[in-house]
This record gives C-alpha cells, structure tokens and sequence, in this order.
C-alpha cells in the first residue's frame, strides 16, 4: 500500500512536495515543543536546586524558552534544502525567513540575558546607587535594530552595509523618532553619575504628584509609589529638567527634623509673680535656669537708678520666657532627641494668631511611626504644661465661644 501511494504520488509532484514541506514544519513544531518542555523543565529544577541566584533569573526571565526556539529554525533552514525537486526559489526563500527569525530569536534570547544580568545586578545592596537598566535597554534597542537590519538585509539579498549607507540621510528622521530615547539615555548618564536617584529613594515632586519610594530606574521612566501606594510614571529627562527632593540626605544623617510651633495668646504673656518664681524654681529642668536668672536679674536691678515699683526700670523674668527655657532644658534631656544635630527654640513674630514658639531639633530616629511618635508625645507633653505657667494656647473663637459669649453677654 505504501509503495502504490508513493507511486500514485508521483504522479503528482507539486502534492508530494507540499506534503514534504508540510512534514519538514511539523518536524520542526515537534521539536520546538520537546526542547522548550524539556529544557524549560529542567532548567528551572536546576535552578530550584542550586544554591546560586543567578539560574533563577534566567528562568525567570525567560532566557531558556527564548533559545528554544534556535533549533526549530536551524532544522527548516538546513532541512528545507534536503526536499527532493523543490523549486528553487522556494528553497532559497524559506532559508531568508528562516535566517531571519534566526537573528530575531538570537536578539530576544540575548535582551533575557540583559534583563537577568540586571535583575542580579540589582540583588547587591552596594549597587543600588549605580542603576544599569537605562544602559541594558540602550543595549537591548541596539540589539533589535541590529536584528532587524540583518533580517531584512537577509530577504532582500542586500549587503547590511548598503543600508547603513542610508542612514546618514535618514539622522533628522531617527533624531526625530528616538528624540525621548536620547534625552532620556543622556539624563539616565547624569542622573547615575550625580548620584541624584537610587532605588528606595524617598522623592517628592510636585509637577508630577509625586511622593513617596522609588521603586524602578528605567532608560525612559523612573516609577514612583506614593505612600497611598498609588505609582507615579515620571520621564526620566524629567529629573534632570525639573526639580524634586529627594529625602535620602535625611536617611543617612539618622535624624529628622522636627520644625513646629506652639501658638499662645498674646494676652496670657505676664510677668511671674515671686511665688511662682519659687514654685518653678523647684522644677528640676528649671531650677538652675531660674538660679541663673535670679542672680543675674538682681544685679541688673540693684543697679544705680532702678526704681523698683515701677516695672519699667526693673527686669522681670516671665512666663513666656521660662516656657522657652524649660523647652529647651526639656528637648536636651530627652531620650529620642538626637544631640548632635541642631537643637532651637525660639520666639518668632506674633502675628493675628498670637506669638509663636517655634521648636526647631532633629529626632534620633528617621522611621516614620516612631518620628510622628516623638513629635506628638512633645508637643501632648507642652500643651498640658501651660496652665502651669500661666499661659494659654491661641485658637479662633469657635461657634460654642460665640454661643456663650450671645447668652452671657459682658456687662
């Protein structure tokens, strides 16, 4: 039966050759399927196996099922060739396509090869300050471009050359075409030579509603989650060309700042009467203050000339300028306030929401919880001390402050 079929074929020659044809790509799809399930498989158990990182990047990345492909077009470009009474021009065709998807296959296996190279690159800690992924992608473009130059130098039967030749003329279309790709590559060279970006960088930029963790350095894009864990996309060039901040400094230092105020009533400010001075001076970060103080006052107002009864030839200490004194013994001695770093306290101008007392120090700490932690257990600490010192914290009168105010009216 067999040989009465392929004699019965004979008589048709362009059917056995399609049939031919036909088995050449079945063998072809076969064996693309038993390599990439066998040497996909096997590469990642390897992986699993090993102790090392960098065979699991592969496999991640792909780089095994990306080669796969390399055998199915070898066996149709050599096998193709071996077809009996194909026509020739057939022949020669199916080995340009097949050459073709040669190089195209060849620059997609080494782009996975790129990307697994960056990915092991990014596992060191100490590299994370000199990002390559925006110089793996110039790479990778290159790649492609020269992939497909040969491709299609391949099915025209032209030297690559003559299309090189080309090029000059065609520099205002690429510059053109790759505008954003050449900004882009030149702000990644500046960003990684000033050391202006890391991964896990704190940015803010406003332009682009941008605060929070650097997450991705790419050649076109630097990705952004803000801390509602949305991520902003940002150009690249864009860094270069606008300006953000970037919180790292405060990272590195091992403080953060504390910059606040607390606003009091301007008509709570009086001088301290002896017995409160008395009183005050047994507090234990105010005693020497008020010591000091005392000793200093005195000589002032013992001075030839001082009228004691009246308040403008004497000094006086009050209570405003205890609660500075007090704030600042206070911040010295406190545990998660860190000493090294600017430590202020100071009177800034009154203004229509009464006179300010600004705090201006650094924590011991730069994780976020415990920083907000700090700065609201000072300043719970301070509006609770007030009443002590005869002050009052400044605020609007409210709609209650009205409504008492309509029913007891002053006489």
């Amino acid at each position: 039966m067999v040989e009465t079929l392929l004699r019965w074929l004979d008589n048709f020659p362009l059917v056995t050759q399609a049939l031919e044809a036909l088995a050449l790509l079945v063998a072809a799809a076969v064996l693309y399927f038993v390599i990439r399930r066998f040497l996909v498989t096997t590469a990642r158990q390897a992986a699993a196996r090993s102790t090392t990182v960098w065979d699991d990047s592969m496999v991640t990345h792909g780089v095994f099922a990306r080669l796969a492909h390399i055998p199915p077009a070898l066996l149709v470009y050599f096998g193709v060739g071996l077809i009996p009474n194909l026509n020739e021009t057939l022949i020669l065709l199916t080995e340009r396509v097949a050459a073709s998807l040669l190089f195209i296959v060849a620059a997609r296996g080494a782009a996975a090869v790129l990307s697994a190279a960056n990915e092991i690159y990014e596992r060191n800690p100490a590299n994370r300050s000199r990002p390559i992924k925006g110089y793996l992608q110039v790479v990778k473009i290159a790649l492609y471009l020269l992939a497909a130059l040969l491709a299609v130098a391949t099915l025209t039967d032209q030297s690559p050359l003559l299309f090189l030749s080309g090029i000059g003329a065609m520099t205002a279309v690429l510059l053109l075409v790759f505008r954003d790709t050449i900004l882009s590559l030149v702000a990644s060279i500046q960003l990684s030579g000033n050391d202006m970006v890391q991964l896990g960088d704190w940015i803010e930029m406003p332009a682009y509603g941008a605060d929070g963790d650097v997450i991705d350095v790419a050649l076109h894009t630097v990705k952004v989650q803000n801390w509602d864990k949305t991520i902003t996309t940002i150009p690249t060039h864009a860094l270069i060309a606008e300006a953000f901040k970037n919180w790292r400094g405060m990272s590195e230092s091992g403080g953060r700042r504390i910059k606040r105020s607390l606003l009091l009533d301007v008509s709570t400010v009086r001088f301290l009467e002896p017995e409160e001075i008395t009183r005050l001076g047994d507090w234990a970060l105010l005693r020497e203050y008020i010591a000091t103080k005392h000793n200093e006052l005195q000589t002032w107002n013992e001075s030839d000339g001082r009228d004691g009864a009246i308040n403008a030839d004497i000094r006086r200490l009050t209570n405003l300028g205890t609660l500075r004194a007090y704030v600042e013994a206070y911040l010295k001695v406190h545990p998660r306030i860190h000493q090294g770093m600017t430590l202020l306290v100071r009177q800034l101008q009154a203004t229509e929401r009464g006179v300010a007392i600004e705090i201006y120090c650094f924590t011991s700490t730069t994780e976020w919880n415990a920083y907000e932690g700090i700065q609201a257990d000072i300043f719970d600490h301070l509006y609770a001390l007030l009443p002590d010192l005869g002050l009052r914290a400044f605020q609007p009168p409210t709609g209650a402050d009205l409504a008492a105010l309509s029913e007891n009216p002053p006489r």
